[in-house]
């Protein structure tokens, strides 16, 4: 299969990004705002960042090849995760990044098929064929993960969690940062580990 992902071990941490906060929280003063984005999703409904004011947003950059993703979601432990964070009432988007040139693009009907046959439990899956949204965080891998609290700030960038692996046995083994940085938040705290190395294979802009 022709594809142009290279597996990223080790990618360079984001440079710039805010430390954590959240509404009715004490924050440090330093929080940087999340980027707007208006995206449409895989059944054509045009979704904003604004729409979630006020709530917990994860965006989860995803892949239909990546075998980094794959680990995931075949651990099943990405839906477990997905699951308990929409029924903390936080917002989950999903995002596919590749455009229409590169070898393991999805169609809308497509992406969305395929996310349902694994079991994907997000609010939305956006599609960003432009890559725009995903140049606008610095989304270079997959799974890159970012969290944004209620008050519209970044408030983690990074990895899912603490071991790089295409090995889905390892998953549950691994001490999953996404979680860590929502139960900090969903308790009123700052996020102890704002920022972390992402991992996985890179996300293929056109450009």
């Amino acid at each position: 299969m022709k594809r142009r992902e290279t597996l990223l071990l080790g990618a360079a941490a984001l440079a710039g990004l805010g430390l954590p906060g959240f509404a009715g929280a004490t924050t440090t003063g330093h929080e940087k705002a999340a980027p707007s984005f208006a995206v449409d999703d895989a059944t054509g409904k045009r979704r904003t960042l604004e729409e979630f004011k006020g709530k917990i947003v994860v965006l989860e950059w995803t892949s239909p090849s990546c075998p980094f993703v794959r680990a995931q979601y075949a651990s099943g432990k990405m839906q477990e995760l997905q699951g308990w964070a929409k029924a903390q009432g936080v917002v989950w988007l999903s995002v596919l990044s590749t455009n229409p040139g590169r070898g393991d693009y999805l169609a809308p009907q497509k992406a969305l098929a395929f996310n349902q046959g694994r079991k994907a439990q997000p609010t939305a899956l956006l599609m960003d064929s432009s890559g725009q949204m995903g140049q606008a965080y610095g989304a270079r891998n997959t799974p890159h993960m970012f969290v944004i609290n209620g008050a519209g700030q970044l408030a983690y960038s990074g990895a899912i969690d603490t071991q790089p692996t295409v090995d889905e046995s390892v998953v549950p083994n691994s001490r999953n940062l996404v979680r860590a940085a929502l139960e900090d938040l969903l308790a009123g705290k700052s996020v102890a580990t704002p920022r972390t190395t992402p991992y996985g294979c890179l996300v293929g802009y056109s450009s």
